[in-house]
């Protein structure tokens, strides 16, 4: 049968394939650039995809064919994220890395498992970290560049483990697709040179500044090529010995050495907290969903605690079904109309309020009522979703979701950035949704051995209580997992009886905190407003995080913005960065085909067969 690509890589299309042998070995292809580069900041209009047996939707071309290699020649879909995240470590050093976190959400057929590789806290933290002599929070980046906001890697080891349980080709071989485009170099794409020129501390870094600046301190134009001879030494390690090569030896000293010797900012982590690293193998948050317009009902899986994007979007949704909003359609140009963007504007608030005061770390915070599915709970929602009136909350209150009342304190707004989301389906019944971090742009804009290093522990809320000494959930505490706002999420049909059915949909985003709002407007659109995954993903961005509503600047006509203000909303037009992926199961002329889509407002794009 032939294949439903819609989407052709200019010269990458043309370059040849891997060769497959009996054994599942494969050799990797380098592609070539694309023809037309896209652009890196604005829009550029991606095609939506159409496949038939897998499909790998990643935010740079060149990490997207790795994974489309590997899925080619066997591999599954775990397979194909590793080779996905090795790349994306060099070509998009940005937003994510083998310096950072990930979230991995996997399905073997209906049986989904939740693999946290979230960042640790070393063991010497104290929830003082990020407080100034005087006891104050530190302003966002005096705390972020250096050593102090490292959080212990997690990435690597987690991909380890998870390709231990559903790997089929080998792991080292997973890994050469990277270190080939690190000996012989990639081209810098627009994405990385814009951001390079705006970046305002990564040259702070003598390392840094060397590798990504020309000897005049510009940044490497769009089309050089950039190559990484250390990080090809370090993923060799790795291939070679898996996780010990990052997490022990020379390059965890070359870790502890950058954070701990930082002149102006050092960090605390030692080579114990990195030797003694575990990812984490958790259940996945899993609610129904049901969609009275279309006379269906789906359940959705998304990663829990120490992630808040599951339970928030499960709120914002739930009580969404539960208002007038349920019922309301894209106006006649396909954009929200000013109601729907009302009610789903009130709702985030709801959601935000509770996402707020409870979501931390399960290890060291209880949930509410005995469980996180508390929050989830249709009587819950349906009683957050009666507040909802005529004119807006503007702030919202946390919800009481069991008899005995929280002691936290709810965390104060804080700055959330960084990230990158992967999803894959393999031929094998398999598929995933990961979504990948460094947290800032550049992360804590500390080079060690070719790779960036994470500022993580900025997702703790700086302040460990509240005026009145009542503390603060996501505070840091030694060996605490920050909060997070990815939200890596599986969809499945729900039968008849109740039980999972087959999957119908991955997707994810990064942004930060409005993460969660990318991923519930694509769930949106697709379930309910019936859009293709590229629709879905192409409609403007919006949402609140119990402030003002947020609209993508220059995507809604002025009635809408002042529709909203008349009930009460204070409006910020804004930019909204995107980088949603997702894989859509459907039905085209009675044939099953996954639909892919890519965020226009990055570089991401969909490979498949």
């Amino acid at each position: 049968m032939p294949t439903r690509r819609l989407f052709a890589l200019g010269s990458v299309a043309a370059a040849a394939l891997l060769t497959a042998c009996a054994s599942g070995n494969f050799t990797y292809t380098v592609p070539q650039a694309p023809a037309t580069p896209e652009g890196g900041s604005g829009w550029t209009d991606k095609p939506g995809w159409a496949d038939e047996k897998f499909a790998v939707a990643a935010a740079n071309p060149l990490a997207t064919d790795a994974g489309y290699q590997v899925l080619k020649a066997g591999g599954s879909a775990i397979d194909a994220a590793v080779a996905v995240q090795m790349v994306l470590s060099l070509v998009e050093p940005q937003s994510s890395g083998i310096g950072g976190g990930a979230f991995l959400l996997h399905a073997k057929g209906r049986e989904v498992t939740a693999w946290d590789g979230r960042e640790t806290a070393p063991a010497a933290a104290t929830e003082k970290l990020f407080l100034t002599a005087e006891g104050k929070p530190m302003a966002f980046y005096d705390a972020v560049v250096g050593g102090r906001s490292v959080g212990v890697p997690g990435t690597v080891r987690m991909l380890e483990q998870a390709h231990k349980a559903h790997g089929r080709l080998p792991w080292a071989q997973l890994i050469q697709p990277a270190i080939t485009l690190a000996e012989q170099g990639f081209a810098v794409s627009p994405r990385l040179n814009t951001l390079l020129k705006s970046e305002q501390h990564l040259k702070k870094d003598p390392v840094a500044a060397r590798y990504f600046y020309d000897v005049a301190g510009n940044p490497w134009p769009v089309g050089h090529v950039l190559k990484n001879p250390e990080l090809a030494e370090v993923l060799r390690g790795i291939a070679a010995r898996g996780s010990v090569a990052l997490n022990e030896g020379p390059v965890a000293q070359a870790i502890v050495d950058k954070v701990t010797r930082h002149p102006g900012n050092a960090g605390q982590m030692t080579l114990a907290d990195l030797s003694g690293y575990q990812p984490k193998r958790r259940a996945p948050l899993c609610h129904d969903l049901p969609v009275p317009a279309a006379n269906k009902r789906y359940e959705v899986c998304g990663f829990p605690p120490p992630s808040s994007g599951a339970v928030a979007i499960g709120q914002i949704l739930g009580i969404l079904a539960q208002t007038p909003g349920a019922q309301l359609k894209p106006d006649a140009s396909g954009l929200p109309t000013a109601d729907w963007l009302y009610y789903y504007a009130e709702a985030s608030r709801l959601a935000f309020a509770d996402r707020g005061l409870y979501v931390a770390d399960p290890d060291f915070v209880q949930p509410p009522a005995g469980s996180w599915m508390s929050l989830l709970q249709p009587a819950y929602l349906a009683e957050r979703a009666k507040l909802i009136g005529a004119q807006s909350l503007k702030v919202a209150q946390p919800g009481t979701p069991g008899a005995v009342k929280t002691s936290w304190a709810p965390m104060p707004d804080q700055i959330e950035h960084g990230t990158s989301h992967i999803s894959i389906v393999d031929a094998h019944g398999n598929a995933l949704a990961m979504t990948t971090t460094i947290e800032d742009q550049f992360g804590a804009r500390q080079m060690v051995k070719g790779f960036l290093l994470n500022n993580e522990l900025t997702d703790f809320s700086f302040a460990p209580a509240d005026a009145e000494g009542k503390p603060i959930a996501n505070r840091v505490q030694p060996g605490k997992r920050p909060r997070s706002s990815m939200a890596p999420t599986l969809v499945f049909e729900k039968a008849a009886d109740g039980t999972r059915g087959p999957l119908v949909m991955s997707g994810g985003s990064p942004g930060g905190a409005l993460i969660i709002h990318y991923t519930a407007k694509t769930l949106h659109g697709v379930l309910n407003w019936g859009l293709t995954p590229q629709q879905a993903i192409n409609l403007p961005n919006f949402g609140s995080v119990n402030g003002p509503t947020m609209l993508e600047e220059k995507k809604f006509a002025p009635a809408t913005v002042q529709a909203l203000r008349a009930r009460g909303a204070e409006v910020r037009e804004m930019n909204m960065t995107s980088g949603l992926q997702a894989l859509v199961h459907t039905q085209i002329h009675g044939k099953p085909m996954w639909l892919g889509g890519a965020d226009p407002r990055r570089e991401g794009v969909v490979m498949g067969e």
